[in-house]
């Protein structure tokens, strides 16, 4: 089912189809023509991106946390970092939000991230929880040790899941490697 809140095309689309039904009702009824008719098309697209607009989903908030996530790490920005990720962080190699900001100010010291752009995703949401996975572009500078040691340009897939706080923001909970160049990995082979 579509959700208009998420979807400001469906209302467009039903506004696009109440404008032919207007036209046409018009062109039939011709005594029945009121000047206000055409306005109805018009109040429906208004209301698709206004509700667009004033109404933020989980499914947005989730998606501007990945990208928040993201512009933090090409910036090599640990501040930005650790205002994303929840107090409880935990992942396969990390036991904590305290270990992965120090593993993160660990590996970015110097020039590391050149660009990182996000190539798709998928969100699923249950309640306050949310997984995403991310597929993405990095490519390190060519002054980085892992440009240095391995290669310059990489894909790979991330999952990360997400919970939601008390104030309507959306944390990582815990982040986990999972392809890089379409071979699995994990936290601990890398």
């Amino acid at each position: 089912m579509w959700n208009v809140l998420e979807q400001p095309w469906a209302l467009l689309g039903v506004s696009i189809l109440t404008l032919f039904g207007m036209l046409t009702f018009r062109s039939v009824w011709v005594e029945k023509r009121r000047w206000w008719q055409l306005l109805v098309p018009l109040v429906i697209a208004g209301a698709a991106f206004g509700l667009d607009y004033l109404v933020v989903t989980d499914l947005e908030r989730v998606r501007v946390t990945a990208k928040s996530l993201l512009v933090a790490a090409e910036n090599e920005n640990s501040a930005a970092l650790a205002v994303l990720i929840a107090s409880d962080y935990r992942d396969s190699r990390h036991a904590s939000k305290a270990a992965l900001l120090r593993h993160w100010r660990q590996e970015l010291n110097g020039p590391t991230i050149e660009v990182l752009k996000k190539k798709g995703d998928e969100v699923e949401l249950s309640g306050s929880e949310a997984t995403m996975t991310l597929s993405l572009f990095v490519r390190f500078e060519k002054e980085s040790r892992i440009a240095k040691q391995y290669k310059q340009i990489f894909l790979a897939r991330v999952r990360l899941n997400l919970t939601k706080q008390a104030d309507g923001r959306w944390l990582i909970r815990k982040a986990e490697l999972l392809e890089v160049d379409r071979f699995p990995v994990t936290w601990s082979s890398v």
